[in-house]
């Protein structure tokens, strides 16, 4: 661009207005025109820039996130900690670095034992009307003679 203090001639200026208008109005985004697929879930289209992760990537990421957020305030704590007291007391710097150790492990356990108690995940998928009926039947029988009584 010319130096705005020197005055332009109608040539430059015509020519710096139609480059600034170019410039405005240059594609920023990104159309995909080909056919979508007749059935089945759409795919996704990738777009400029970085790369699509899957979920466990994203969940790993945000997990990475967190346990360097928690070492971080640990470690700054007993930065703090030491500095303030003035000598390092070994008993307090293994309960500093040792209890989110321990904090982790546990959560970790329980986050575990909390996976195995949920309740099994049912997909059904169907095609045209349908009726579905989720009755308990408890049933006994008893007696030499069997008789069997159904309940709902």
């Amino acid at each position: 661009m010319p130096d705005p203090a020197v005055p332009m001639s109608e040539e430059v200026a015509e020519q710096t207005a139609k480059q600034i208008i170019n410039a405005a109005y240059q594609p920023t985004s990104f159309r995909d025109d080909r056919p979508l697929p007749q059935y089945g879930p759409t795919p996704p289209v990738p777009q400029p820039g970085r790369p699509p992760m899957s979920s466990k990537a994203v969940d790993d990421t945000a997990r990475m996130l967190g346990a360097s957020v928690l070492v971080a305030a640990s470690g700054g704590s007993a930065t703090a900690i030491l500095w303030a007291s003035g000598h390092a007391n070994p008993v307090v710097v293994a309960l500093v670095f040792g209890a989110p150790t321990a904090l982790v492990l546990a959560i970790g356990r329980l986050t575990k034992k909390a996976k195995d108690s949920l309740p099994d995940e049912h997909h059904y998928h169907y095609e045209g009307p349908v009726y579905q009926d989720q009755r308990h039947v408890h049933s006994s029988t008893r007696g030499v003679w069997a008789k069997t009584n159904n309940q709902q």
